[in-house]
Order: C-alpha cells, then sequence, then structure tokens
C-alpha cells in the first residue's frame, strides 16, 4: 500500500472559484482529465453525505469506484472516502487563502484491510513501490486539472 501523501497547488483563483471547481461533480468528466464517467448517487448540493461512482482510466484500465464526501467545512475543506480491492481510500482537500489566490493541498491515504489473506497483503507490499509512483502521478494530475477549471472559470 503506498504511503500517505500530501501535495499543494498554488492558483491566482480566489478560494470560492477553487471550491466551486473542486465540488463540481456534475461536470468532473469535463474538469478531471482521469474521470471518463461519473454518476450521481444523491441527488442535492455537495454535502456530508453526498454520493457518486467515479470511473477513472488508470494505467490504460478503468476503474469504478464509489465515493462519499464524510467531511465538509464550506470553502476550507473536503473529506471523500471510497473503498476499493480490499482497502480504503481517504483524500482530503484543503484550501487556504493567500494573497492573491489560494493554496489547494490534497492528502491522499489508502488503508489495506486487514482481513487480508497472507499473499494478499505480501502481493501489495510488494506492489507498493509501483502503486506510490501511480497514485502520486495521479493526484498530481487531479490538483493541476482542479486548478485549471478555477483559473477558467476566472477568465
Amino acid at each position: 500500500m503506498p504511503e500517505p501523501m500530501t501535495l499543494h497547488r498554488d492558483t491566482d483563483a480566489a478560494p470560492d472559484r477553487v471550491w466551486a471547481a473542486l465540488t463540481d461533480i456534475e461536470h468532473a468528466e469535463e474538469n478531471l482529465s482521469a474521470v471518463t464517467r461519473i454518476e450521481r448517487l444523491t441527488d442535492g448540493p455537495y454535502r456530508i453525505g453526498t454520493r457518486w461512482r467515479e470511473t477513472r482510466t488508470m494505467l490504460g484500465k478503468s476503474e469504478t469506484q464509489e465515493m462519499e464526501v464524510v467531511a465538509l467545512e464550506a470553502l476550507g475543506m473536503t473529506q471523500i472516502r471510497s473503498v476499493s480491492e480490499g482497502a480504503e481510500y481517504t483524500t482530503t482537500f484543503t484550501l487556504t487563502a493567500r494573497h492573491p489566490g489560494t493554496t489547494l493541498t490534497m492528502a491522499f491515504e489508502g488503508v489495506p484491510d486487514q482481513d487480508a489473506s497472507g499473499l494478499k497483503r505480501l502481493a501489495n507490499k510488494v506492489m507498493a513501490p509501483l502503486g506510490a509512483r501511480v497514485e502520486r502521478k495521479a493526484v498530481e494530475s487531479d490538483l493541476d486539472d482542479i486548478v485549471a477549471a478555477a483559473e477558467r472559470v476566472q477568465e
């Protein structure tokens, strides 16, 4: 399982523009280059309990995960949880206002299923270095895409 990672991006876009791009689930297919499909599972505004299925392409393979907002501070922080292939993933986005603009921080962590077989745990350990590189690239891409979407709205 890859180690937890935290990455940052600075943008001249105001926090409300970054928040709007970050929480715009309906347009994630246009805003996030790795996302190929979104299926909204709950109605209403972005809030704790909002759920959706997100299909991404990674390493040429398409994978769908169910995502859920589990924590939220409007214009400041959101935390999203998903479960996939025996691991629970948590992604926390934090917005920090700066003058001018915003620092967007994305923290990503995966926790393996403690009940996984010994063979599965060994496979996870062997694949961890590759997984870390793939996950870092995905996190960097998402950050870049969110910042680009926030900056487009400002133009």
